[in-house]
């Protein structure tokens, strides 16, 4: 059951953001993060609660998984240790605590809440450590969040 709950978040999560910049994806050549945020008060109340994520206005999720590219598929998920912050406009930093969701089907999702203002933009930084692999990913992307 939580195949298709999990499936439902990362589309949503993905359409939901159209608000952000189209590609929510970064290359790295062997690699491809995936990423986005978005209010959780955008995710189903059946899908926060199988999950134990808090819904709100007030409260941003933040979403990362891994590929490692694989001819003719859409890649294989990649484990690692993922961590993340937000700094807003005025330079005031959140370290968001990221948690690790292992799907049956192989998925593997970071997630991790963080609370929000209306109008408040965040930088947000995630880095990836992959095992065996001698440098991390880092990604930095922006996004303005909406409460009301």
């Amino acid at each position: 059951m939580k195949q298709p709950i999990m499936s439902f978040l990362a589309l949503a999560a993905l359409f939901l953001s159209s608000a952000a910049p189209a590609q929510q994806s970064q290359d790295f050549g062997e690699y491809v993060v995936h990423y986005n945020a978005l209010n959780t008060n955008l995710i189903p109340p059946q899908v926060a609660q199988a999950y134990g994520i808090v819904r709100s206005s007030n409260r941003a999720l933040l979403n990362v998984t891994v590929l490692k590219k694989v001819m003719d598929t859409p890649g294989t998920p990649v484990g690692g240790n993922v961590t993340a912050s937000g700094t807003n406009l005025t330079g005031q930093r959140r370290d968001i605590e990221l948690r690790e969701i292992k799907e049956p089907g192989g998925a593997i999702y970071y997630v991790g809440q963080f609370p929000v203002h209306n109008l408040e933009t965040y930088v947000i930084d995630v880095t990836v450590a992959i095992e065996g692999e001698s440098e991390p990913l880092d990604v930095r992307f922006k996004q303005q969040f909406y409460t009301e």
